[in-house]
């Protein structure tokens, strides 16, 4: 399969190194100047390519960008890519971090807010897992206790399509439904960044409540950011196990 992926950090990058070691023809393309594009590209085993060629010839393009950075995208990026393109949303709205963005503070879900930015469907995936998750964890298919990663949108064969790349990365998939629904897996809510099962997540993506996710989101943050060090992975994922008592791995 074909990939461009626009932003290649922590997550957009791991996911480019997953795509090439398992076959696929990726190409990249980030903020950097043309020397680091090439220098990151080589280190990652995939193709530099500007912000034209990278949406170009490819069956997904998947968007690795801050949320706020996705208006700053060029506005005919899309004209001249085909309607059957995959893309994908990784995003994560922080407002500390995105700054305020009206319409997501007054409910609005943030993947449709992208959506609405880029004039294209979306489909939600490779968010709800931290960056040394989704680099180290994966595990063959049918391995016990198998992580698990959600997908949201409104077309059922894009998310497929977009499962079995996510199965590529090392990862089962769960259909989380709508892209209206990929709130369910955002931060603020049980199946964000805790490390579950396909059956656990499942029960998580459940549990979510839309109206608090915000609010817990920001606690999280704060709480966090007033530890004496940087906490690790696995400190990361605990403490977001108990901020939901129903979440699947704190009962």
């Amino acid at each position: 399969m074909k990939i461009g992926i626009i932003g290649t950090g922590a997550i957009g990058g791991t996911i480019a190194q997953k795509m090439v070691a398992a076959g696929h023809t990726v190409k990249i393309n980030n903020s950097n100047d043309t020397e680091r594009l090439k220098a990151r590209a080589e280190e990652l085993g995939a193709i530099p390519a500007t912000s034209k060629e990278v949406v170009k010839d490819v069956d997904v393009i998947i968007l690795s960008l801050p949320t706020i950075a996705i208006p700053s995208l060029p506005k005919n990026l899309f004209v001249d890519v085909p309607s059957n393109v995959i893309v994908v949303d990784t995003s994560n709205y922080y407002p500390f971090r995105d700054a305020d963005i009206e319409e997501i503070k007054n409910g609005k879900v943030e993947s449709v807010w992208v959506s609405e930015q880029l004039g294209r469907p979306l489909i939600k995936a490779f968010n709800n897992l931290l960056a040394e998750t989704l680099k180290h964890q994966g595990k063959e298919k049918g391995t016990k206790n198998r992580i698990a990663m959600a997908v949201s949108g409104d077309d059922v064969e894009a998310k497929q399509v977009i499962s079995s790349l996510i199965n590529d990365t090392g990862f089962d998939a769960v259909d989380s439904g709508s892209l209206a629904e990929s709130w369910r897996h955002q931060p603020g809510t049980p199946a964000y960044c805790t490390e579950l099962t396909a059956e656990e997540l499942k029960r998580a993506l459940a549990d979510g409540v839309k109206e608090n996710a915000a609010a817990i989101r920001d606690a999280a943050i704060v709480a966090l950011s007033a530890l004496p060090s940087y906490p690790s992975n696995e400190e990361i994922v605990e403490f977001n196990r108990r901020l939901f008592p129903k979440n699947p791995k704190s009962v």
